[in-house]
């Protein structure tokens, strides 16, 4: 069976952070719930046109504050 690990996990797994730490980190910062679970999945890296993922952006600097990075290390290559 195949692991699939999204950008945000491989960087939360360096910080020795849980899923749930996460996105508890990013409830304090305005984020809903489900929205950061999508983000933590990796969702938000799958996408054809680049404003099919303007619904993130704003999630993604709340993500990378958490995380510690910058908001281009998440976007994919």
């Amino acid at each position: 069976m195949e692991c699939t690990t999204s950008r945000v996990q491989q960087l939360a797994q360096e910080l020795k952070m849980t899923s749930d730490d996460f996105i508890g980190e990013m409830r304090k910062r305005g984020c809903s719930e489900p929205t950061a679970s999508k983000i933590w999945q990796g969702l938000y890296e799958e996408f054809k046109d680049f404003n099919d993922n303007d619904i993130y952006l704003s999630n993604l600097r709340k993500a990378a504050d958490v995380l510690k990075v910058s908001t281009g290390s998440l976007l994919p290559r």
